[in-house]
């Protein structure tokens, strides 16, 4: 039985927190409030709860283009290769905020995702996502939730995103309303950065 669970991102309850942690530590899927759109995610180290996310989103899970989502810029050396300098000082400005990075992924990556040669690094500006990864200890997978409808994209409403996934997900975080925004993706594999989608997050970093 799947459950909306409010959690207030001034002062995230550290009991509602562990109760998704838990979920998380079990294999279930979560849906989350970020600083840009609601986005379904579960613990990276769970291969079956992987596959789950990837079937609902209609890829094959070895094809899938999930960004990573870290508490801070300490987490990276667990995925990442080492980053040089400049890269090091775009990331320490634009984060935590509404980017995604695709960096050089490294040899520590879940089995699953191991012949990737880049991966998707979020850090964002939310507190209540930030407190589960920093519980859980290892970085949650996520992935954007897309609106039916083309003309609004995202859906805002928590209440509205519950009734809809309320049957293929665990928990749906009630962190108010989101946005319907995506987040910036930029590249920063090539000697320069590259601009993949423009979204929330301002070019001028």
């Amino acid at each position: 039985m799947s459950e909306l669970l409010k959690i207030y991102p001034q002062n995230p309850s550290p009991t509602a927190i562990s109760k998704v942690v838990d979920v998380l530590r079990r294999g279930g899927l979560i849906i989350f409030p970020s600083d840009t759109v609601y986005a379904l995610g579960c613990d990276i180290t769970n291969t079956k709860a992987l596959e789950r996310v990837a079937r609902l989103k209609g890829v094959r899970l070895e094809h899938a283009n999930f960004s990573f989502v870290c508490e801070n810029l300490s987490n990276l050396s667990d995925y990442v290769r080492q980053i040089d300098t400049p890269t090091f000082k775009i990331l320490k400005r634009a984060l935590p905020g509404p980017y995604t990075f695709i960096l050089p992924g490294n040899n520590n990556l879940p089995k699953v995702f191991k012949r990737k040669k880049e991966v998707g690094i979020r850090v964002p500006d939310n507190s209540i996502i930030r407190e589960l990864v920093k519980e859980l200890g290892n970085p949650i997978v996520s992935t954007s939730i897309h609106d039916e409808d083309e003309i609004i994209e995202y859906t805002t409403d928590p209440e509205l995103i519950f009734e809809k996934w309320k049957k293929l997900v665990d928990v749906v975080i009630d962190g108010g309303y989101g946005g319907n925004i995506p987040s910036t993706v930029i590249n920063l594999c090539g000697d320069e950065p590259l601009l993949i989608r423009e979204g929330k997050g301002s070019l001028e970093i």
